[in-house]
């Protein structure tokens, strides 16, 4: 079975983030979910960004870095939206990284002055016409990405919202995170 750090989006550590760790740990995986922000939930993404601007987005990741540092080496990286720059960073530099999920966003490699280690495994899963995956250049980055290592896949699903995945939100897609979940269950098995 895996461990996992998993770091949560804008709104912070929700029940929907809460519950995609709850079905990855009853598939017998390890579960971290660090609160980045402290206690503070949000119910808009410009009351999240909000807040992340008056902390900054540097904070922010260094704040989920931090958060493996008491975590063995041997570790699946997964972020979800805001999460993924610190889980990209720890995947693609911390020595001993297992895989990374990337959910709703990718940074380029070159981010992190460092290539893609090339036999990292990693998924990339994201809507297909999600307008901060799309026109923000996320996925450019994802395909850049997954044509740089052995082992990398892109899952583009069909429609336009940004945190499908997470169920307490309005944004929320069953059926899509239905195929989400088997996929990143195989991947860890």
């Amino acid at each position: 079975m895996a461990e996992v750090l998993l770091l949560h989006h804008v709104l912070g550590r929700t029940k929907g983030i809460e519950a995609i760790a709850d079905q990855l740990r009853d598939a017998g995986h390890t579960v971290h979910v660090p609160d980045l922000f402290k206690g503070r939930v949000f119910t808009s993404l410009e009351e999240g960004l909000a807040f992340v601007k008056e902390i900054g987005f540097e904070e922010v990741t260094a704040r989920g870095v931090r958060a493996a540092t008491e975590l063995s080496r041997d570790v699946v990286y997964a972020g979800f939206s805001l999460g993924v720059p610190a889980a990209q960073q720890l995947a693609q530099t911390r020595e001993g990284a297992r895989g990374a999920l990337f959910f709703h966003a990718c940074l380029p490699p070159s981010v992190f002055k460092s290539e893609w280690p090339a036999d990292l495994p990693v998924q990339i899963h994201a809507m297909d016409t999600d307008p901060f995956f799309v026109e923000d250049g996320d996925i450019d980055a994802a395909r850049e990405l997954v044509a740089s290592a052995d082992h990398a896949e892109l899952f583009l699903y069909e429609g336009r919202e940004h945190l499908f995945t997470d169920s307490s939100l309005p944004s929320y897609d069953a059926v899509a995170t239905k195929l989400v979940i088997k996929r990143v269950l195989d991947f860890l098995a």
